[in-house]
């Protein structure tokens, strides 16, 4: 520090005298006196003027002039950084430039040494930027003095690249904005090669896995200091933040670059892509960062020719892993079969835990496979070889048909269970496959249940077949026979009462669906005459009446076919109806609701009535052409008379 008397001395107010304050007002306006006080940093305005002179209590009070060495000592960077620029405007300004050189080659060798001195203050301010350990980013009197100091090299750099671009041709450019970023491209290439010590990360890691983590650690904590204290000792217009995020960006791609080079073990390679994919974007998603980084502006930390041998190493592996866990779980599902031990019951109905158990391996796998990929549709791939076990599960399904042991009922109604937990998921979760896969597997299920269906109703019906034989005779107009068939009936159904809820509707309704197919077909075979009114409203009542019991046991058990009864009633509407219009119109409102209605079944209705001429059944069939010509079927219509 020197007193104003110090003539020797390179001060502002030095600088001052030299061009006076008459012809030199200017310079009052930007530079001041500045004088020591209570506070670290000085404003630019300090003096208070009365009618354009400084009042009497300052003209008393003893000034005290801070040099430029001052200046740098207190830190106070952006000043010494204005003296600088206002001694190189008095040099310069006003004179040639060849005469500016010339005349001033002594002094501006002196400026380019303090300009020198700065700029090794401000590299090292720069490299303090990022000093503060994590406990102290809250502290303020830590964070003051940093962002202090701080501030002030970040003003200092700004004055000059104005500056520069000012004497362009006195003297080469600083290029601090350069200094500035390669600076910090140092530091942090440093602080990634030398990560600080941190919490330990997980046991068991290999060195490769723990050098990841360090890095990730680092870049964390080092990117929340940025945008908590580094961001405000810097203009908004600097983008300061996004800055420091490329760099991090390009220092851990360039270090993961490397290790992605080497081969390595299943470990290591999930470790990699899981810090690529899931880790470092969830870091740059912390709400903290969100709002001053743009993540997508800085890309992938891999490119895809090193991603993509990773990826297939892991996703091989996820599918090799996911394939052993699934016939792991389908072979001891054969092994308890061939033991002779009865499936395990839940809600009262028997259950295979083959679906539970895949279908957990599955949704765990592919949910992991896309965090680490970052992609579901490489995540659904490991699930290809799923087709495969689908139809190995239906082997063992014909296998256990095939045998028809005691046991066998038991095992057909357990996996059916398995069949409508697997078809649940192919619909609510088909995010977890592959389209292909899931057509194919839902292909595979659909046979599975319709042969599961089948091998547990044929027993059904071949207990109900001698009272199938009576319907449609004599007999069956007296009533008893549709009564000891429904008796029958009640007692078969109550051997599905072990079926799971999850399929116990669909066989009561594929059984209430058969014995209705059953019904019409025997009916059609023509095996009673209905020789006049009497006997075919007798046949009406009694079709009607037989559907109305169906309903009601079905209904009772589980069935919601209720259309089924309307097939009934509206066949035993065309057995009461006499005249040729009213039949005309009644077989068109069957066939509009049941298209697949055909010219031989309303011929064989037809033909029960003996009352009907050849040629009026002629007219009536081709009211039901005319119709299927001129109208096509809807797509929720249900198929009933092409299977009798």
């Amino acid at each position: 520090m020197r007193i104003a008397s110090d003539s020797g001395s390179f001060t502002l107010n030095s600088l001052l005298n030299q061009r006076g304050r008459a012809a030199g007002g200017w310079i009052r306006g930007k530079f001041q006196r500045l004088r020591r006080t209570s506070h670290p940093q000085v404003e630019a305005n300090n003096l208070s003027y009365t009618d354009g002179h400084p009042s009497p209590e300052e003209e008393e009070a003893p000034e005290v002039i801070l040099t430029f060495e001052d200046l740098l000592e207190e830190q106070r960077f952006s000043e010494a950084g204005l003296l600088l620029i206002g001694r190189e405007d008095f040099l310069f300004g006003g004179t040639a430039e060849e005469e500016a050189l010339r005349d001033h080659a002594e002094e501006a060798e002196e400026l380019a040494a303090k300009r020198g001195a700065l700029e090794k203050l401000l590299v090292q301010t720069l490299e303090q930027s990022l000093s503060l350990k994590p406990d102290q980013i809250n502290d303020e009197a830590s964070v003051s003095v940093l962002t202090t100091t701080l501030t002030s090299a970040v003003k200092a750099i700004h004055q000059e690249e104005k500056q520069d671009l000012k004497w362009t041709a006195c003297r080469s450019p600083s290029n601090w904005k350069k200094l500035h970023d390669s600076t910090l491209c140092h530091l942090v290439e440093g602080r990634m090669d030398n990560p600080s010590a941190g919490p330990a990360g997980p046991t068991g890691q290999s060195s490769i896995q723990t050098d990841i983590y360090n890095m990730g650690r680092q870049l964390k904590e080092d990117l929340l200091q940025v945008v908590q204290v580094v961001k405000t000792c810097y203009p908004p217009e600097s983008n300061i933040c996004q800055f420091y995020a490329s760099l991090y960006h390009q220092a851990l791609s360039a270090r993961l670059r490397k290790i992605a080079d080497f081969v390595l073990d299943d470990r290591d390679c999930v470790f990699l892509l899981r810090w690529v994919n899931d880790y470092y974007p969830g870091i740059l998603k912390k709400p903290e960062l969100m709002g001053e980084i743009d993540a997508a502006a800085l890309g992938k930390l891999l490119p895809e020719d090193l991603l993509e041998p990773l990826e297939e190493q892991y996703l091989n592996k996820q599918e090799s892993e996911l394939s052993t866990c699934m016939n792991r779980v389908l072979e001891e599902e054969r092994r308890r079969w061939a033991e002779g031990k009865e499936p395990t019951t839940e809600d009262g109905g028997y259950v295979s835990p083959l679906a539970y158990d895949i279908i957990q391996f599955i949704n765990g796998m592919v949910t992991a496979t896309e965090t680490v990929t970052g992609s579901l549709f490489k995540a659904q791939t490991i699930t290809l070889r799923l087709t495969d076990l689908m139809q190995r599960f239906k082997a063992f399904q014909e296998d256990v048909i095939k045998q028809n042991k005691w046991e066998s009922q038991a095992q057909i109604k357990a996996n059916l269970s398995a069949v409508e937990q697997f078809s649940d998921v192919f619909d609510k979760r088909r995010h977890l496959f592959p389209k292909d896969v899931r057509k194919n597997c839902l292909e595979v299920l659909t046979d599975m249940r319709r042969s599961a269906h089948s091998f547990l109703l044929n027993s059904v019906h071949k207990g109900l077949k001698p009272h199938y034989q009576k319907l449609g005779t004599s007999d069956w107009l007296k009533k008893n026979a549709f009564e000891k068939l429904l008796s029958s009936l009640e007692m078969e159904l109550q051997g599905f009462q072990d079926l799971h809820p999850s399929c116990h509707q669909g066989v009561i309704a594929q059984l209430h669906q058969e014995v209705t197919q059953e019904y019409v077909r025997r009916l059609l075979r023509g095996n009673v005459k209905l020789k006049g009114r009497e006997q075919q409203e007798r046949a009406c009542t009694a079709v009607t009446n037989n559907a109305e019991s169906l309903h009601q046991l079905f209904h009772k058990t589980g069935s919601k076919e209720d259309w089924l009864k309307e097939i009934l009633v509206k066949i035993a509407e065309v057995l009461k109806l006499q005249d040729i219009p009213a039949l005309q119109m009644q077989v068109v409102l069957l066939g509009s609701a049941y298209p697949d209605l055909r010219e031989t079944h309303v011929s064989s209705l037809l033909k029960l009535k003996s009352n009907i001429s050849k040629p009026e059944r002629r007219i009536i069939k081709q009211t039901l052409s005319d119709l299927q010509r001129e109208t096509s079927a809807a797509a929720d219509t249900h198929m009933f008379f092409s299977k009798l």
